[in-house]
């Protein structure tokens, strides 16, 4: 059996001392090694020696492994991604060249404890979505030989579905980092445009690639992503991210687009369309309730990305070495990107204009929904079927994927459970969670929720993932929120709720303050106001019903300026011990006030005074 490789997993054991990374390097090189013997998949271009591997592990046995957040953690690396020593080869042998220095990604996970594993197979230059156009042969799907892999991310994937690193490096463009995952029963992280940085990247078109994450979890994903973000001064195109705002993930309720019915095409895959189905019954019952979604302008946009000036982009990015080499390219790739060197700069400007009006007729959206979810593939081919129609089934396979980096989405594949029947009985199928940019965290949150209703396993391993989910962990990915309780009539439904709500807050929960505080209806009413005010154990306070609303930071300090006093906002105890920003009055105040404790609540004098 495979060993366990997530990240919890592998992190309790060297926590335990049960394993040592050279232990751990030492029994992959081996479980590789009998992979590749007994079924040749061609993950792999270039693997780390077992000498090159020990001499990573050995420079962390030194370490606490608490000090580190992927201490001895094995990854293995795209071969469009650099890492020192070792050649980048694009899959293009004649391209090949061995940089000095490691990507800024990849130096920034070796930085923090993980260990690379080797360069992965990928479709030429990150030029398709099939993993077949490759010199270095056909990647092979992790649980049917016969079907693609997915890609340009290939091998990637198949390595951390078939137990062979814990995660991967890939790159998205048009869903290479998504289409993989689907493929192989993984969690696919395409993050914001320029949250990892793409020093040391070979670019496919620069304005629009990202570092993408396979990952057996979405927690898991989440801490490479936090060890791997971060702006990059050779980057231009690197940036911080937006707060997030509110984690709908973790939410009791949220909003999800889908799809309408004429919209949803999945060529004739009957079996996907059913486990869509399944993947929203799900999300409805995670608390989700959908919004359908027209995707006309989404799939407009879309059809930019192979018809409209970023072929040229992809051009200009191996513009020298194709001018020179251009028999080096695989045919397929070939003619993909010389058709780049046919589109004019008014074409360019043209297809500028029509992404910017498109982008504004898709930003409506994203008012009424939290995340849009989509089908990451309508249909999964074999490797003969697609090396006999290379262009048009790659095209189908990008019906759902293409507009997502051109719009500037973050996006999340997750895993959505099997085939039952059909000519890709027992195949994986998934789905892919959308958002704007920054909203990274959340559409984790969400994934790791929706990842645990959905299969048993991770990857083709018969590894479960964990249950109840793991989630994401929050300390890297600052919200921009702040929390506050309010007590009186800025309660949902009340005159001055909208104060909170005209200010992008949302409700977070129901609440009651623990037993210490007096409750006063304060002089001056109607309108009138309410008073908490705290006191001593034996002093006869009460338990407050309150609301806990989240509002972004940019907004709490006007908020906080029209509070008249002597209320006031400070650290409201709830009764299970937490503490919060909320509404508080000064003693002074109850002077004369009418003691309310006994009601408990606002709305319940409300009532009763008419």
């Amino acid at each position: 059996m495979p060993l366990d490789l997530s990240l919890p997993a592998l992190r309790a054991r060297y926590l335990g001392g049960a394993l040592t990374p050279t232990q751990l390097v030492a029994e992959l090189h081996a479980q590789i090694e009998a992979e590749e013997a007994a079924l040749p998949r061609h993950v792999w271009i270039h693997r780390l020696s077992l000498d090159a591997l020990t001499r990573y592990a050995s420079a962390l046995e030194g370490r606490d492994p608490a000090t580190l957040p992927l201490y001895g953690i094995p990854f293995a690396i795209k071969d469009n991604i650099d890492l020192a020593g070792v050649p980048t080869t694009a899959a293009c042998p004649a391209f090949a060249y061995t940089p000095e220095r490691s990507a800024t990604v990849v130096q920034r996970l070796i930085d923090a404890g993980a260990i690379p594993l080797g360069k992965t197979n990928l479709d030429q230059f990150a030029t398709g979505l099939v993993g077949v156009r490759s010199p270095y042969g056909a990647c092979r799907n992790a649980f049917d030989p016969e079907f693609i892999s997915g890609g340009s991310s290939s091998g990637s994937a198949v390595s951390v579905a078939l137990g062979l690193a814990s995660f991967s490096l890939g790159t998205d463009t048009a869903g290479s980092g998504r289409v993989p995952a689907a493929f192989n029963n993984l969690i696919g992280l395409k993050p914001s445009l320029g949250r990892i940085p793409t020093t040391g990247v070979v670019p496919a078109c620069r304005t629009l690639d990202v570092v993408s994450v396979f990952a057996l979890t979405a927690a898991d994903a989440a801490c490479v992503l936090a060890a791997a973000q971060g702006v990059d001064a050779l980057d231009a195109y690197s940036r911080a991210m937006p707060p997030h705002g509110r984690n709908f993930g973790s939410a009791s309720s949220f909003r999800f687009g889908v799809p309408r019915m004429q919209d949803r095409v999945f060529y004739g895959n009957d079996v996907g369309s059913r486990q869509f189905d399944a993947a929203i019954d799900r999300l409805v019952a995670l608390g989700g309730t959908p919004v359908e979604i027209d995707l006309t302008p989404f799939r407009a946009v879309a059809t930019l990305l192979y018809e409209g000036p970023w072929v040229a982009e992809r051009y200009a990015a191996i513009r020298s070495f194709i001018e020179r080499h251009p028999e080096a390219l695989h045919p397929v790739t070939r003619a993909i990107t010389e058709a780049g060197a046919r589109i004019s700069a008014p074409d360019t400007f043209e297809a500028f204009y029509k992404l910017r009006a498109l982008d504004a007729q898709t930003r409506s959206v994203w008012r009424d929904i939290d995340c849009l979810v989509v089908p990451t593939a309508p249909t999964h081919p074999t490797i003969a079927a697609v090396q006999a129609d290379p262009i048009r089934l790659n095209s189908q396979l990008g019906h759902y994927t293409n507009f997502v980096n051109l719009l500037d989405l973050a996006a999340v594949a997750v895993p959505g459970g099997f085939a039952e029947d059909g000519p890709g009985r027992g195949l994986p199928c998934g789905v892919t969670l959308i958002a704007r940019s920054g909203a990274d965290l959340p559409l984790l949150s969400l994934a790791a929720c929706l990842h645990a209703e959905s299969v048993a396993t991770v990857g083709a391993t018969p590894h479960a993932p964990h249950r109840p989910p793991q989630p994401p962990a929050e300390t890297a990915f600052p919200s921009g929120l702040v929390r506050v309780a309010v007590c009186g009539a800025h309660l949902s439904g009340l005159p001055l709720n909208g104060q909170l709500t005209q200010r992008g807050a949302s409700l977070v929960r129901a609440a009651r303050s623990a037993p210490i505080y007096k409750f006063y209806a304060l002089p001056g009413g109607p309108p009138w106001r309410p008073g908490m005010v705290r006191v001593g154990a034996n002093a006869g306070g009460g338990s407050i019903d309150m609301e806990v609303w989240e509002l972004p930071a940019s907004e709490f300090g006007s908020f906080v300026a029209g509070i008249p006093a002597p209320l006031g906002i400070g650290t409201v105890v709830l009764d299970d011990g937490s503490t919060v920003q909320g509404f508080v009055c000064e003693a002074i105040a109850a002077e004369g006030a009418r003691d309310i404790t006994a009601l408990g609540s606002w709305r319940a004098f409300v009532a009763t005074s008419g």
